[in-house]
């Protein structure tokens, strides 16, 4: 019994911390089955409510410990309405010095909330496509890493500025 009410409580403050999310134009995340290969590519459509008002964007991860880097290579690809393409190859730390994994969560899922773009206008009308795709590779060498072990989820996060 007291387990069950400790879950219901887990849920409904969940809930209401993510509904006071007054920042969030759009928040959506992508499970990776079991490993994320190289080829794989995770994509988002997105319909920007304002093409006057900037707006922060982000690359958000969770990932538990069995990923084993300590930086993440990604190519983000932005498609405009129009046909335009901004693509970007960004890095991330994941781990701290000593391998200990960044992020928040207290469980062995870490989620991580990158930068990809700050104060981004989106002047086109309709929608956009972000694609996501991962870039590793070992140290000496040249071949990528085709499996990517670690990465549970991918998501794209279209956010208002903070007005700090």
């Amino acid at each position: 019994m007291k387990r069950s009410s400790s879950v219901l409580f887990s849920l409904i403050f969940s809930f209401v911390l993510v509904s006071c999310d007054s920042n969030r134009v759009f928040d959506t995340y992508k499970p990776v089955p079991n490993t994320w290969h190289k080829d794989s590519v995770v994509s988002f459509t997105v319909n920007p409510p304002d093409s006057i008002k900037p707006y922060n964007l982000f690359v958000n991860l969770r990932n538990t410990n069995d990923y084993k880097f300590n930086n993440l290579y990604l190519i983000v690809e932005m498609v405009f309405p129009h046909g335009k393409t901004i693509k970007d190859t960004l890095e991330y730390r994941m781990a701290d010095p000593n391998g200990k994994l960044l992020g928040t969560g207290i469980t062995g899922v870490k989620e991580n909330k990158l930068w990809y773009k700050e104060h981004v206008v989106f002047k086109e009308a309709g929608e956009y496509v972000v694609s996501i795709q991962h870039a590793m590779r070992e140290n000496g060498k040249v071949n990528g890493v085709v499996e990517l072990e670690g990465i549970t989820d991918v998501g794209f996060r279209i956010e208002n500025p903070s007005s700090k």
